[in-house]
């Protein structure tokens, strides 16, 4: 089981959320990774949570400097719709990329960064929202594209397209402390053979243990807990 820090960027600093809304600044984040460095995480994820619905490029720059700083494996998303860009981010030392608008806009180019670059290169991750008729769909640009996409069958096109990881988020949930969504979790995780990391609402221990016992995630993400 593995227990992943999760931070997210708006405008090359790091905040929290609450339901991918209301930020919050906590932080720079080259100093946090040294933090985690010091605290032995085994990997870090990082999410620039406004690159896509402001339509900018990553910050480069800023990505080699937190890689150069992370001595665990950094996955990085955010932005993220072409070829040379995934490229790029990959050669500043990124051992994972993380898609999800370009994978909702466009699901073929998730085919496309796969035969690339591999699938053990490629995280989708996938926004959750429950919807008051549709029940829960998949979203895009930090919430604010509905997919109409059901999640498991979402789940299950992106592992036949060859992505080697999910990145579940509950929106609703993310940010709350409420608790990890377990029944979703669970019924992601059972339709799919690749790695699922839970992540949005971990309250504590036991909550997290749930989703690795009852929800079979394989990971657990964090970011205000």
């Amino acid at each position: 089981p593995r227990i992943i820090p999760c931070l997210q960027l708006r405008e090359n600093s790091l905040v929290k959320t609450t339901k991918f809304r209301r930020f919050k600044y906590i932080g720079d984040p080259v100093n946090t990774c040294r933090i985690f460095n010091e605290l032995n995480a085994h990997e870090i994820v990082l999410l620039d949570i406004l690159a896509s619905k402001n339509n900018i490029m990553p910050n480069f720059e800023l990505i080699s400097e937190i890689s150069d700083e992370c001595f665990m494996p950094l996955s990085y998303g955010g932005g993220i719709k072409s070829l040379n860009t995934a490229e790029k981010i990959l050669k500043l030392g990124v051992e994972k990329i993380v898609l999800n608008t370009a994978s909702i806009i466009s699901p073929n180019f998730v085919n496309e960064v796969v035969r690339e670059f591999g699938s053990q290169c490629i995280i989708v991750s996938v926004d959750i929202k429950k919807h008051w008729f549709k029940g829960n769909i998949c979203m895009g640009m930090s919430g604010l594209i509905h997919s109409d996409k059901n999640p498991v069958e979402w789940a299950c096109e992106l592992q036949d397209r060859g992505v080697g990881e999910l990145l579940l988020t509950s929106i609703d949930r993310e940010g709350t402390w409420k608790g990890l969504d377990i029944d979703l979790i669970s019924r992601v995780s059972r339709n799919v053979t690749i790695p699922v990391i839970a992540h949005g609402g971990a309250r504590g221990l036991e909550d997290i243990k749930n989703a690795f016992d009852k929800g079979k995630a394989s990971a657990v993400a964090l970011g205000n807990t």
